[in-house]
């Protein structure tokens, strides 16, 4: 039997005018910990098709910026203080290039996953590696006090990375929002106050 996709929060989603149902995740982990805020500066990483900005739009408002980077294009038109960016994350030019104007950031996200192939072990290796790039643009990215949140599978290299994290930033989570699929294996860190 096919898995339906279509569960309470994807309907929620498109009552509530979201473009996906990511978006309860992000709502649920903003709710508890408040790492965005009014006027804030944010880095949205894997955005398309741009739920994540809907919301941290919403939140940071007109004094703040959010710059939103995908490999796929983020079509939905947004306010004047979003900058989208279509792109490669591993191309390190067109990063450092498409951030210049806009560093630093207070928060950076990443929800991005890799196509999955069924296969756990590969499936994880590549979540792995987009969460280990996420975090160095994150650290080049942030200010000190930053804050870091982004979406891994767990996997062999998961305690490793958690690791890594640990040493850079002040305090760290491991959450699994109730919007995550009960049969996922993904998992997010969240990273709080950047050490200088």
């Amino acid at each position: 039997m096919a898995f339906d996709f279509r569960d309470h929060y994807f309907h929620k989603a498109k009552k509530d005018n979201y473009l996906a149902r990511a978006v309860y995740k992000l709502e649920e982990i903003q709710k508890k910990y408040r790492i965005l805020r009014t006027g804030g500066r944010v880095l949205d990483l894997g955005a398309a098709p741009g739920s994540w900005i809907q919301l941290t739009e919403k939140i940071t408002g007109p004094s703040g910026l959010v710059v939103g980077i995908d490999l796929k294009p983020i079509e939905k038109g947004f306010p004047r203080h979003v900058v989208t960016l279509q792109g490669d994350i591993f191309d390190r030019d067109f990063v450092e290039a498409g951030l210049r104007d806009y560093l630093p950031f207070d928060v950076a996200l990443s929800d991005m996953a890799p196509s999955t192939s069924g296969v756990k072990v590969a499936d994880s290796a590549r979540s792995a590696l987009l969460f280990e790039r996420a975090f160095e643009i994150a650290l080049e990215a942030l200010k000190p006090g930053g804050t870091f949140l982004a979406k891994i599978f767990q996997g062999t290299e998961f305690h490793e990375l958690l690791a890594e994290v640990k040493k850079r930033f002040q305090q760290t989570r491991v959450v699994k929002p109730e919007a995550s699929r009960k049969q996922s294996r993904e998992i997010y860190i969240l990273a709080l106050n950047l050490k200088h």
